[in-house]
């Protein structure tokens, strides 16, 4: 049985990884995968805990953070589908407003 420290120090890492990514890129893709990463470091530290107690409740809202996560990729990629349509270009430093 592997201790629910180990999933919360790699949840940690996943995380920080996640907030880097944010930060330094400038891509809208990357950051959107980053953010994504966020999200299920955060899913792994819920269910972590969630096994620690012995309780089913982790999984379950890990799940409709997953849903969340679905919905907020389909909405994002529309988005960057539409600003490279008007803009030729993802890049998040030229694109400073939503003004066509």
């Amino acid at each position: 049985m592997i201790p629910v420290d180990y999933y919360i120090v790699l949840s940690a890492i996943l995380f920080t990884i996640g907030v880097l990514g944010v930060l330094i890129r400038r891509n809208a893709l990357i950051i959107f995968m980053s953010i994504e990463l966020m999200l299920n470091a955060a899913n792994l530290a819920i269910v972590a805990f969630g096994s620690a107690f012995e309780s089913f409740s982790g999984q379950v809202f890990a799940f409709f953070v997953i849903a969340v996560a679905a919905a907020e990729v389909a909405v994002g990629l529309a988005l960057i589908v539409e600003i490279f349509k008007s803009k030729k270009s993802i890049d998040v430093d030229q694109v400073s407003s939503l003004k066509g």
